[in-house]
């Protein structure tokens, strides 16, 4: 099959252009998981940041945890507005 130009293939995901009026079960599950996955992210690098002796792993390590508690914020914050009045 043979593609046309200037559109893109099959299998590529496109961009939501309008914010869905309903979230599915799906993405309702993917959007948990996202949270958790960063929760638990800030968790084991604020953990192994204390357990750490070298100063300059430990900044990182911090600075890592610190990048995932923005991230977890940032989603919760952005479904927070979304909740309809």
């Amino acid at each position: 099959m043979q593609q046309q130009q200037g559109q893109p293939p099959i299998n590529e995901a496109k961009p939501m252009t309008q914010v869905p009026e309903m979230v599915s079960t799906k993405d309702q599950l993917y959007i948990t998981d996202m949270l958790s996955w960063n929760l638990l992210a800030c968790k084991k690098a604020h953990f192994f940041a204390q357990n750490c002796q070298t100063p300059e792993i430990q900044a990182a390590l911090e600075e890592a945890g610190q990048m995932h508690q923005r991230h977890y914020n940032k989603i919760l914050n952005h479904l927070n507005s979304q909740k309809p009045n």
